[in-house]
């Protein structure tokens, strides 16, 4: 038996083993009634009846879920995905091929089904608004590792997922809570996850996954199954990373003529506004005869009130000023400087 199941190959052939990633997993096999894992049962699911079925859509919680992924995709949208499963018989031997393939804005799947000599081939394609919340193989590894990191499990949420016919179904996540188990002559305490697969024409098939605190698979129960997967070398552990608080720096005082560069640049803005400012007053000889007029009448007269003196002197100038009025009253006090006491105004 073998499942390709990218990016993670088992394959299983003789004793029954595993490789996952590099690590031997062992597939043992029993025919005692307590090697049977208690699940659901095919007689308290019946199929649906053909009239109702509709195309399943993942709920709003799937989807809130994948959202918060953070770090991957919140689609978790797949390219391409192969799986090979087969069983040798010497009388009738089974395969099992899928390939799926995103192509522009569709999924293509191809299932090859074996029996014996006689090959069946079905392509089906799915649109990409029908695949939203879509769960594949490869991305249910690493959705399992995410729910193990977090200890934190969708009950409520509904994602889509494929039969073994190759039809969109649901997919279901429930948590059975921790256990100690043995790996590795180790007692190790492992989160469990029950993913359930509910087909549209066939009973729902579950499947129970033992993982490890940083997100290891460390055993797999197929319930209903006499066996079940395990590996037996304990991985080394992930450690959750401590985030340390950002690093305050001290505000330092910048001395920028000690700087070469911001002296540089300094000097340079400095001789280019001088050019400008001088280039402007070449072309307005005027500024230089209003400025030159207002500093010597200014020290001509030398009132107390630079401002409003100056304001004085430059208010004809502005255009929005009301006109004055043609009498001036003769009790208004005058900017300029009054005539010494006893001499009569001119």
């Amino acid at each position: 038996m073998e499942v390709d199941v990218w990016p993670q190959r088992f394959t299983c052939s003789g004793r029954f083993t595993y490789v996952a990633s590099g690590n031997m997993w062992s597939f043992v096999t029993s025919s005692s009634p307590s090697a049977y894992p208690q699940g659901h049962r095919a007689k308290d699911h019946q199929p649906p009846a053909q009239g109702s079925l509709a195309a399943p859509e993942a709920n709003a919680e799937a989807i809130h879920f994948l959202s918060n992924l953070r770090y991957l995709s919140w689609k978790l949208h797949i390219m391409e995905q192969h799986s090979q499963e087969f069983i040798k018989f010497h009388i009738l031997p089974m395969e099992h091929k899928m390939s799926l393939v995103k192509q522009d804005d569709q999924l293509t799947m191809t299932r090859n089904v074996k029996e014996g000599e006689e090959m069946k081939t079905e392509v089906t394609f799915f649109p990409g608004s029908s695949t939203v919340g879509f769960i594949s193989q490869a991305a249910n590894l690493v959705l399992l590792r995410v729910m193990a990191w977090r200890q934190t499990v969708p009950n409520n949420a509904r994602f889509l997922a494929l039969d073994t016919e190759g039809k969109l179904c649901y997919s279901t996540y429930q948590a059975l809570g921790f256990q100690t188990i043995e790996v590795d002559r180790q007692q190790v305490r492992v989160f469990i996850v029950e993913q359930t697969v509910h087909s549209v024409k066939g009973v729902p098939s579950s499947c129970q996954f033992y993982l490890l605190s940083d997100g290891h698979l460390a055993k797999r129960i197929q319930v209903g199954s006499p066996g079940y997967c395990m590996i037996p070398k304990m991985p080394v552990l992930r450690e959750k990373e401590e985030i340390e608080p950002r690093p305050v720096f001290g505000k330092k005082p910048l001395v920028w003529e000690e700087d070469l560069e911001l002296s540089s640049r300094f000097l340079d803005r400095k001789e280019e506004l001088r050019v400008r400012h001088a280039g402007y007053l070449r072309q307005h000889p005027e500024a230089r005869a209003l400025v030159a007029d207002f500093l010597l009448f200014l020290l001509l007269r030398q009132p107390r009130d630079v401002v409003a003196f100056a304001a004085e002197h430059f208010g004809p100038f502005a255009s929005r000023r009301p006109p004055p009025p043609a009498l001036r009253s003769s009790t208004r006090r005058s900017p300029f400087r009054s005539p010494s006491p006893g001499r009569p105004p001119a």
